[in-house]
């Protein structure tokens, strides 16, 4: 059986799961908390790296601040987009306001920027505000097949 290998963006927990299962809802076997959630998950720097150097799906990350309007513009549609994507990729959040050392850890320059990670390797970044259906098409079309 395949599995794939996700952290859970409540509480880091290490999980695996049936790559069959991952469009039924699993849980944490920590907290309980849902692994493919339809919503974007905020992020601490400490359950950011467990996620992003665990998964081996798509996790997609937008990075922004409360005081951004372009950011705040984005949040409903990067909500859509979780909920469109939901089973095929993990979308989450990080306050660069609250968690400073993130971005600078990253280089990011300006936001709403996101960016795709799998198996600790970035694989796409994208600035500035989207509208949920280029979310979408970004984030599909760094899938892995099958």
């Amino acid at each position: 059986m395949d599995y794939v290998k996700m952290a859970c963006l409540k509480c880091g927990q290490g999980n695996r799961v049936p790559k069959d299962k991952l469009a039924n809802a699993p849980k944490c076997a920590n907290c309980g908390q849902s692994l493919m959630t339809d919503k974007a998950m905020d992020l601490t720097p400490q359950v950011f790296d467990k996620a992003k150097n665990l998964d081996d799906t798509l996790l997609v990350v937008d990075f922004w601040a409360p005081w951004c309007g372009p950011c705040r513009a984005m949040a409903p549609e990067f909500t859509k987009a979780a909920s469109t994507l939901r089973g095929k990729a993990r979308l989450a959040k990080v306050n660069t306001e609250q968690y400073q050392t993130v971005s600078q850890k990253l280089g990011i320059r300006g936001i709403p920027t996101m960016i795709g990670f799998r198996d600790g390797k970035e694989v796409f970044r994208q600035s500035g505000a989207m509208p949920a259906a280029q979310i979408e098409k970004l984030v599909t079309t760094h899938l892995r097949k099958g």
